[in-house]
């Protein structure tokens, strides 16, 4: 049974504007899941009507279903759906740069009551990226972009998430940065079982990171499946992986072209 199911999910933003058609995936309990696709494909689109941010927006869900855990997300307000288990971590980070990373891991702690288990918390983080420990008293807008980006995963870890939205974690970082956040996200998957549906425009990166992707294109799913089999499907190397194959699948092609022209 999936942890998270979207079943047909359609978005429209300000009423008229069509940005997501017909979107079905599932995310396993402990499972690691791409979704991949250009800019303006639809997929930060897709992690907002998960995680109720379409309002602030103008966006709506206006068909389709989102469950997660078995229960119906759509009903729900962001902070309530935090509170089930599911978390956003916002593309270009979002932290409050103003306050120490300390102060912006106590900011996403109003849902527990008990402050011993608060610190236990924060003490968790800080040992789980030392880097942040070390920068404890700066003020987080002083920090570099990946020491930024792993403030604003564990930040999202502070609410004991079953299931982690992850927005373009590696936009903007230099190659080597990219490997370390990538290797974090690798590491809270297998150690504390957390969830993740990572969107991603690195697709080298992701492949190598999750075990099942979906491609979205114009707002609709045009391929899945396990990363293994999306890494080797040529049109993919082409558009994503920076080169096709020697050794050309032309049925897969013409099967991935084909659907691209059904769905269009």
């Amino acid at each position: 049974m999936s942890l998270l199911a979207l079943n047909n999910i359609e978005v429209v933003y300000d009423g008229v504007f069509l940005a997501v058609k017909g979107i079905s995936l599932g995310v396993p309990k402990a499972g690691l899941v791409a979704l991949l696709g250009a800019n303006g494909a639809g997929k930060s689109t897709v992690l907002k009507s998960i995680s109720g941010l379409l309002k602030a927006e103008r966006g709506q869900v206006t068909r389709g279903q989102v469950t997660f855990d078995g229960e119906d997300m759509l009903a729900l307000d962001p902070p309530e759906r935090v509170r089930r288990g599911l978390v956003h971590v916002l593309e270009g980070r979002r932290v409050f740069e103003h306050l120490t990373p300390e102060e912006n891991l106590l900011a996403a702690t109003s849902m527990h009551a008990d402050r011993a288990k608060v610190k236990r918390l924060v003490d968790e983080m800080f040992a789980r990226f030392p880097r942040l420990a070390e920068r404890a008293k700066a003020k987080a807008g002083y920090l570099s972009g990946g020491e930024q980006q792993m403030l604003a995963i564990a930040r999202a870890l502070m609410t004991e998430p079953k299931l982690i939205l992850l927005d373009e974690p590696s936009l903007g970082l230099a190659p080597f940065l990219v490997d370390e956040i990538f290797d974090i996200v690798r590491r809270i998957n297998a150690e504390a079982g957390v969830a993740v549906l990572l969107v991603e425009q690195n697709a080298v990166a992701a492949l190598e990171l999750v075990n099942s992707a979906y491609l979205i294109d114009q707002g609709r799913i045009v391929m899945s499946g396990t990363a293994e089999v999306l890494a080797s499907n040529p049109d993919i190397q082409d558009a994503y992986l920076g080169g096709g194959a020697k050794h050309v699948d032309y049925h897969a092609v013409k099967h991935y072209r084909r659907r691209k022209r059904w769905l269009a």
